[in-house]
């Protein structure tokens, strides 16, 4: 009895660690628990090795086949900013093309906001998702709401994921993991006694709670590849519109200042890099140049200095004695 509850239990150790690990599918024949008591019968990597084998393939070689002979599964996404004049009317037409489209509605908010002046103005945000072969041509229809698209597009961006690898990795875990599922049941339908049942009955559960996670990521990759998101943020053109007091643009009077100030800062930047790289060294190189023919000129044409003239004693006076 102790050899006989040994062997169930390896035999559910071995099947936990096939489903975690998302290992190939068994064969279609259901050994019976006799079989795996007596240990005949070779686990699910083995079998998938023996046939990949016979094959001429690895299994990592098959699993690289498959991703790349599949169709590839993009996402591709959109946001966009821009002004128009009344944000709830360019709501409801976001809303309707995205009907006409075949596509939904994912969420839409209107409110309002409140200028400098104490002026409440609408604003809105709207997320549709419409065909992903048709996303160019909804960008181009909510673009063409604005008066000027050099000035009231704020911002577009448009982003891609390739979730290819992803999503056949998910279909072949779902694959092993249905393929564990059949194997569960012939060896609960074969078991006999009542722990044995409940044993191999919870394991079963297990398996088909990772398989519905996979079935909704699956469906979450389809559902994402074939309809692209679009958020919109709808800004109406009082919320833009820079700040007049009396005629006078303090935003236009600033950025002259601060380009003029910008000029000013370049202008002296210049000037010292001129002064450091070649004014100062000329000015080095002709004050050496100077020195040295000032130098050489002293020696040549020095001056000689002249001799002090010898003082005659003075003539014998008449004495005073001679009459």
């Amino acid at each position: 009895m102790k050899n006989r509850n040994s062997w169930i239990a390896c035999l559910l150790l071995l099947l936990s660690l096939t489903v975690a690990a998302c290992a190939p599918a068994m064969t279609a024949e259901s050994p019976t628990m006799d079989e795996y008591q007596a240990g005949s019968v070779p686990s699910a990597p083995e079998m998938e090795s023996a046939r990949s084998a016979d094959m001429g393939f690895s299994t990592n070689e098959l699993a690289d086949t498959s991703a790349q002979n599949a169709p590839r599964l993009v996402i591709r996404n959109a946001n966009l900013s821009i002004v128009v004049i009344d944000p709830g009317d360019a709501m409801d037409a976001i809303s309707r093309m995205a009907d006409e489209m075949e596509g939904f509605v994912v969420s839409s908010n209107l409110y309002k906001t409140t200028t400098n002046e104490g002026v409440e103005i609408p604003q809105a945000d709207i997320t549709i998702r419409v065909p992903a072969e048709k996303l160019t041509e909804a960008m181009e229809t909510i673009k063409a709401m604005v008066e000027d698209p050099n000035v009231d597009i704020l911002s577009e961006n448009v982003s891609g994921q390739d979730v290819t690898q992803e999503y056949t990795d998910t279909k072949s875990r779902l694959t092993n993991l249905e393929a564990a599922e059949k194997q569960l049941q012939n060896i609960m339908d074969s078991a006999t006694k009542t722990e044995d049942v409940l044993a191999v009955y919870n394991q079963l559960v297990q398996v088909r709670e990772q398989i519905e996670v996979l079935k909704g990521q699956i469906k979450y990759y389809e559902e994402s590849a074939a309809l692209s998101a679009i958020n919109v943020n709808l800004r109406a053109q009082a919320s833009v519109q820079p700040v007049v007091i009396g005629g006078w643009r303090p935003v236009g009077v600033a950025r002259d200042a601060v380009q003029a100030l910008i000029n000013t800062l370049q202008f002296l930047g210049s000037a010292l890099i001129w002064i450091a790289i070649f004014v100062l060294p000329v000015g080095v190189v002709l004050v050496v140049f100077f020195l040295l023919l000032r130098f050489i000129w002293r020696k040549i044409f020095k001056p000689k200095p002249r001799k002090a003239p010898v003082s005659q004693p003075p003539a014998n006076p008449p004495s005073q004695n001679q009459p």
